[in-house]
């Protein structure tokens, strides 16, 4: 009488819920292993449909006779496969119910689970699978069987035979035997691997204002190749990148082609072509920026997109006046192969910072090749002429450089990571012309990432920035390319730019060489609601090497508000350390965190 006592020492979950003038009990006696348990609560539907106040007893009748089934399902997935399911309605077994059975109040339901033995594998075969293909550790004779296993496990050979080109590899024939008095199951698993095939003919379907031929040049599907599962997905994340369409699906025919071969079916769905955004960003020291865009996706029929920008920077605030910026990007993908893009870019702005200004343009042409979804590099020529005003004066400049830029991210999401890492260095040698040295300038921005707890509702953030001049003198170098430390990208609670080299004059300016380091304590209180604490530090030299530099630090508090796309950010921060007086504070608000 053992499954009597399981059921005597089995939890027991009552919920009790009132609609109108109805009371109905609902009563669970399930399994004691938490995880069935759960598993069978979440697949019921009388655990949704006796709490909803409009239910009736014709709904309560249909929700249970349709989880016997449901519940059956669980327990054969879990390796239980003798199990008795009883789910009594007012004492009557619901099976034997008619659902059209009057519209009397339901006064108890009662769901009771008896599990049995639970079934292990005594044989556990399956082939034909290639050499090398990792089956799963669970399907080996004497672990916990179930049809999970099973599936898993034949989703595992044919998908080794689609890695190597087998498309219609499926499976033939199973042989599921359980012997009860053993509580025991022989699993023999028999696949068809089928032939080799090489893509057929590639038909685009669905484009409207995207050129089909632009479509299969991203997709890079060539007829005669071998078929990769990998490929073909790599080539929808291609197109879904352009930003060009709402949905894309590569679609295998039912039937192989002549030859061996695979025709396929690229079904896309266009986007509208134009979309426009604003943005503000609001700080005490730093003022008011305000941000806006408009971007057409398809520019000229080639997935191609033109975005053009425009920012005022420093409104109401004490950085100095108001900063202009406008700025055109264009991006046409699979230019010089599938995986790699040409990008034009150009600007112009104006800038009234509180240790220079600036009068600056320019433009840069390049390639930028996206390896993964992770990883992406770009390379290409620039030109950039200024006018900056600063403590050496009025000098005009003009830079012809290299940019090269790597960016590898690992964050599981862009505006509120909990978890990963996230590096992007450039390196950008130049040639100066009229009081413009030549050398090299390098940025690095490295930030990590680590969530604690089942939710990750407690995160640790770190962030490491490093840039620095080699070659020129300072006085060479437009002030724009110089760095500064202090303010909301920096160390907040400090005054934006107030940490630079000082000069025997007494007048500041930017430094060759940088190094900030942020760290902060992000805790969630509800699902909506976040606190952050965080300790900001930047050193600032005169030098390439970061010697000699001098520090100054900040640290604060903040709150975050999650709207489901990223939080809203307000940072309150105290100066710590540094040359200056380290009194007040500053108030930050913006989208998404710090860093």
């Amino acid at each position: 009488m053992k499954s009597i006592q399981i059921i005597t020492a089995a939890l027991a979950i009552w919920l009790i819920v009132s609609f109108g003038a109805q009371a109905a009990t609902l009563r669970f006696a399930l399994p004691e292993d938490e995880d069935l348990a759960d598993s069978l609560q979440a697949a019921s539907l009388l655990a949704e449909t006796v709490t909803d106040p409009e239910a009736r007893r014709l709904d309560i009748v249909a929700a249970a006779q349709a989880d016997y089934r449901r519940l059956l399902a669980v327990m054969f997935e879990n390796g239980y496969f003798g199990p008795v399911i009883s789910i009594q309605i007012d004492g009557t077994e619901a099976a034997a119910l008619p659902v059209v059975s009057g519209n009397g109040a339901v006064e108890s339901v009662t769901v009771t689970v008896q599990p049995g033995p639970r079934f292990l594998f005594r044989r556990a075969e399956i082939a034909p699978v290639p050499p090398g293909t990792a089956i799963p550790e669970g399907f080996a004779a004497g672990r916990p069987a179930g049809t999970d296993i099973l599936r898993e496990t034949t989703a595992a050979g044919i998908g080794a035979w689609r890695a190597r080109g087998h498309a219609k590899a499926e499976l033939a024939a199973q042989e599921i035997v359980a012997i009860h008095p053993e509580n025991r199951l022989d699993a023999v698993l028999t696949l068809a691997p089928g032939p080799r095939l090489r893509y057929g003919p590639v038909v685009v379907a669905g484009a409207e204002r995207v050129r089909e031929t632009r479509i299969s040049r991203i997709a890079d599907l060539r007829e005669g190749r071998v078929f990769d599962p990998e490929e073909i997905d790599d080539a929808a994340q291609r197109l879904q990148r352009t930003g060009a369409f709402n949905s894309v699906a590569i679609v295998e025919a039912e039937a192989i082609g002549p030859g061996d071969t695979l025709p396929l079916t690229i079904q896309v769905a266009e986007r509208l072509p134009r979309r426009f955004g604003v943005g503000a960003e609001l700080s005490s020291i730093d003022g008011l920026s305000l941000s806006a865009f408009w971007l057409h996706r398809n520019l000229t029929g080639n997935a191609d997109s033109f975005r053009v920008e425009g920012d005022i920077e420093g409104i109401g605030g004490g950085t100095g006046g108001e900063d202009y910026i406008l700025s055109f990007a264009y991006n046409r993908p699979a230019t010089f192969n599938a995986e790699t893009d040409l990008y034009a870019n150009a600007f112009i702005e104006s800038l009234d910072q509180p240790n220079f200004t600036a009068e600056r343009a320019g433009v840069e042409v390049g390639a930028r090749r996206i390896v993964s979804d992770e990883f992406s590099y770009s390379y290409g020529v620039a030109y950039e002429r200024s006018r900056v005003t600063d403590a050496f004066g009025e000098r005009n400049f003009s830079i012809l450089s290299l940019p090269l830029e790597a960016e590898y991210d690992r964050r599981d999401q862009d505006l509120d990571p909990t978890n990963g890492y996230y590096i992007e260095a450039s390196v950008e040698p130049f040639n100066g012309f009229e009081t413009a040295g030549a050398g090299l300038r390098f940025l690095g921005d490295f930030r990590g990432y680590q969530g604690f707890g089942g939710e990750r509702r407690t995160v640790i953030a770190a962030r490491l920035q490093l840039g620095t001049v080699v070659g020129p003198a300072i006085d060479e170098v437009p002030s724009t390319d110089l760095f500064f430390s202090g303010g909301g990208g920096t160390v907040r609670g400090q005054e934006f730019q107030s940490l630079g080299v000082t000069l025997p004059s007494g007048q500041i300016v930017g430094g060759k060489s940088f190094a900030g380091f942020s760290a902060e304590l992000r805790q969630s209180v509800t699902d909506t609601i976040g606190v952050v604490g965080f300790y900001d530090v930047g050193m600032v030299s005169a030098n390439s090497d970061w010697s000699d530099g001098e520090t100054h630090s900040g640290a604060g508090i903040g709150l975050r508000y999650d709207t489901g796309i990223g939080p809203i950010r307000l940072d309150l921060g105290f100066p710590v350390s540094g040359p200056d007086d380290q009194t007040g504070f500053a108030i930050y608000i913006g989208i998404g965190q710090a860093f």
